[in-house]
């Protein structure tokens, strides 16, 4: 019993498409090229939507790490006017209290930076970094070699590794030779 091709629409296609081997084996390399390139764009996705993850939780985390700058820099002055409170103050016993009670207050400002990340730069006696420290001034030193922080003028500030302030120095420099 054969089955008329007239009558069954597949099976014309079929003996049509068929007989022909080298249309087959084209076709079989065009869907194969299709399916590696399909292949090829959801890697491609993938990856990007790995990439896009990975940006956004590193944004996340410096944000978490430095949402406080502002306020840290805030403080930072807050605390400098505290310093210089008790260094004007100076040994008199009516400002006994006085220095006492703003000594506890930086102590407590102190404490606060430290569990924000805050840490001092005072490079008193390291060589200069321009990436910490604003040379102010330089003065001639024999003690020190030449570059060396001689004194701090003002204490710079860094926020989890981010320089919120750099420190502002004196720098030595060699003594001029006597003629």
């Amino acid at each position: 019993m054969s089955i008329d091709p007239e009558q069954d629409p597949v099976a014309a296609e079929q003996n049509s498409a068929g007989t022909d081997p080298e249309q087959l084996a084209a076709e079989l390399a065009l869907a194969k090229a299709q399916l590696a390139e399909a292949r090829d764009a959801q890697l491609r996705a993938v990856a990007e939507m790995d990439n896009v993850r990975k940006r956004a939780q590193r944004d996340l985390e410096a944000a978490h790490r430095f949402a406080v700058e502002r306020f840290a820099s805030e403080m930072i002055v807050v605390r400098d006017t505290l310093e210089l409170g008790i260094a004007h103050a100076g040994p008199s016993s009516d400002a006994a209290k006085l220095v006492e009670g703003m000594q506890a207050t930086l102590r407590m400002i102190d404490k606060a930076f430290e569990k924000a990340g805050i840490s001092t730069v005072d490079p008193v006696g390291e060589r200069f970094n321009p990436e910490f420290h604003e040379a102010m001034a330089t003065q001639q030193s024999a003690d020190q070699p030449p570059g060396t922080v001689l004194a701090v003028v003002q204490k710079g500030f860094v926020l989890n590794g981010r320089l919120l302030r750099p420190a502002r120095v004196v720098i030595a420099k060699a003594p001029e030779q006597a003629n």
